[in-house]
Order: structure tokens, then C-alpha cells, then sequence
């Protein structure tokens, strides 16, 4: 089973599509989308009508819920007053181009994924995968890869996932975390699976991850199951040009051509 995973595409099309089309080269089982799909750049509804179109199960981050309640407030964390003030452009900008049918979209995506596999009826073969846009507590928390070990499985075991997918700071990370259950080691796995429209880790590429799940792959096992971070070059001028050319803050241009 090979299942790809992408988020935080944030309005920028060029990104979108050439994620797809580089997805559609890879023989997958199944495509998740972890939200944001909106804000930053110049084409809200235009990502929100390709996603629907491919019928890509997806949920809401916070700048979904933000457009599609129409609210001024997209539920980032900004650290200067010149960032809230850029950041306010933004969302002010979205919620003034996005159709009806976009916001209502938005507005009825659900919060959260689970999905279950097993390769036979015994509970020890069975894994459960929960995707998230933040976190599994808020849909606007940050989880950072330097987040303690501790806090990373306290939190995973309350919500009863092995394999936790996010998104949210567009940082891609994978980070293997091992505990003890009856007697045997065991790993729970914790997968930024970064952005594809707004990247902010120094790569300007878009990134999606594709995790691969086979009959061998076991719990006990942190390398038996497959997480493969994948960067896809796009039309990063044409983004950025768009930005430059709309009433959006030109810095949002720059910061794609420089992540």
C-alpha cells in the first residue's frame, strides 16, 4: 500500500499541479490532502476546484476554517506586528475572492482522518494512522520537530496513533520515537510531510511524502515502514509573478523564491 500525503498548498496552483502530475507517475493506492488550501497567493479556487475534481479526501487546516466561517482571523501565530499586519492582508484578500462555493467547501471539511490496517485479525499486526493539519488537540498547533520525545508519545497515546501525519509549519521531519508496550519495544512515528505551496525550510520545491505499507511492516520495526519525502520543482516565478501583479504584499512573492 503506498499512500501519498500533501498540505499547506496555500492558493499557489503552479505548486498544486505540478505535485499531481509528478503523483500521477508513482502507482499510488491512495492521495490525502492535510489542508490549507487557501491563503497567501492568487488562486483559492482554482486548488479548491482541482482538489475536488480528483475527489482527493481532504481535511480542514486553519486557514480552511477561517475562510469558510468568513473570519478575519486565519489562526496563525506571527511573531511581529509586521507579520500580523501581512498576514491580515492575506486573509482580508482571500475572503474577498473566494466564490460561496469555495467558502462552503471549506467550511464542511472534517478536522480530522483515521485509518486502520491490519494484514490479519491479530491486534499486534495492527497500525493506526491519524492525519491531522496541526495537531491532534487543536487544528493551529505547531508541532516542531524539536517538540520533546515525551510529549510527542504522550500525545500520540492519548489519541491511539501509531502513525501521526501533520502539517502546519511546513517543516518536513520523521521522527521515530520508541516505547514500551507488554514487553516489546515499539515505535510510534511522527511525519511533518511539509508544504506544497509555501515551503519554509530553505527548499523552494514543493514537498509531499509517500508512506509505503507492506505485510512486513511492523511496529517493532521503525525501518519497515516506509516514509519517502519527495521535492518536486515547480513554476516558482509564474507564483510569484501572480502574487506581484494582486493587491497581496509583495514579501509573500519573495518568500517563495527563497523559502
Amino acid at each position: 500500500m503506498r499512500i501519498a500525503l500533501f498540505s499547506d498548498i496555500h492558493a499557489n496552483l503552479p505548486a498544486l499541479e505540478a505535485v499531481l502530475a509528478d503523483m500521477d507517475k508513482k502507482n499510488l493506492d491512495a492521495v490525502y490532502c492535510l489542508g490549507d488550501l487557501v491563503g497567501y497567493a492568487t488562486w483559492p479556487n482554482e486548488v479548491v476546484a482541482e482538489i475536488r475534481k480528483r475527489r482527493i479526501p481532504t481535511i480542514a487546516g486553519n486557514y480552511d476554517e477561517g475562510v469558510g466561517l468568513a473570519s478575519p482571523n486565519c489562526g496563525c501565530a506571527y511573531k511581529t506586528d509586521t507579520e500580523k499586519s501581512l498576514g491580515q492582508q492575506s486573509i482580508d484578500y482571500t475572503n474577498r475572492i473566494v466564490t460561496e462555493e469555495t467558502r462552503g467547501y471549506l467550511r464542511m471539511l472534517p478536522r480530522h482522518i483515521r485509518l486502520t490496517f491490519m494484514d490479519n485479525s491479530e491486534e499486534a499486526n495492527k497500525m493506526e494512522l491519524l492525519l491531522v493539519h496541526g495537531s491532534p488537540r487543536k487544528i493551529n498547533e505547531y508541532l516542531f520537530e524539536d517538540r520533546p520525545e515525551k510529549s510527542f508519545l504522550r500525545m500520540m497515546e492519548e489519541v491511539q496513533a501509531d502513525l501521526l501525519f501533520f502539517g502546519h509549519t511546513h517543516k518536513p521531519y520523521h521522527r521515530a520515537m520508541p516505547y514500551e508496550h507488554e514487553g516489546q519495544t515499539r515505535y510510534r512515528h511522527a511525519i511533518n510531510i511539509g508544504s506544497v505551496g509555501k515551503p519554509k525550510d530553505g527548499d523552494p520545491r514543493s514537498c509531499y511524502v509517500i508512506v509505503a505499507l507492506t505485510s512486513d511492516s511492523k511496529l517493532t520495526n521503525p525501518d519497515s515502514i516506509k516514509v519517502d519525502f519527495v521535492r518536486v520543482p515547480y513554476d516558482v516565478e509564474k507564483a510569484a509573478q501572480a502574487v506581484e501583479a494582486s493587491p497581496l504584499p509583495s514579501e509573500f512573492a519573495q518568500m517563495l523564491r527563497t523559502a
